[in-house]
């Protein structure tokens, strides 16, 4: 495409239902993610190992698979993520139990230790500026969260 060249039909078409909402939610919500994200107890684990880190801390052992399937992402992805995590002491693969060719993905006390210190960190970084929010807008945040994890569902 040159300067010259016209502008792709989905530039042009109408806007959508919403669209200012739609721009200021999303912009509202990547701004505070990436701020959040930020408050980690070790930066060099990138979101997508503390991600699927995370969610074995929160939901327990799980094969490579299932991660892959609930993190959505692919198993050769999700392999690379859980090499690395492995091999800084944060992750274990275990037996599986029931199928010898299987293995369960656990964090090792390293592993848990990092989530649970950021998630305090996180906490910590958000707790305060709810504080110095009003009663009514923090009632009108926690009926906001609500409705966000309903646009969020897949």
């Amino acid at each position: 495409m040159t300067a010259t060249d016209p502008l792709p039909t989905t530039a042009r078409r109408p806007p959508a239902p919403h669209a200012a909402l739609a721009t200021d939610v999303r912009v509202a919500v990547n701004r505070l993610s990436r701020t959040l994200r930020g408050q980690k107890a070790d930066t060099s684990v990138t979101d997508a190992q503390f991600s699927a880190l995370a969610l074995l801390h929160r939901d327990g052992p799980m094969t490579l698979a299932d991660l892959s399937r609930a993190e959505g992402v692919t198993p050769p992805s999700m392999t690379k993520t859980v090499d690395v995590l492995i091999g800084r002491g944060l992750l274990t693969k275990d037996d599986h139990g029931d199928d010898r060719r299987k293995v369960l993905l656990c964090p090792t006390p390293a592993g848990a230790e990092l989530v649970a210190e950021t998630r305090q960190r996180r906490d910590d970084w958000l707790s305060p500026r709810l504080t110095a929010l009003t009663a009514a807008e923090r009632r009108t945040l926690a009926a906001a969260t609500d409705v966000m994890r309903k646009l969020a569902a897949r």
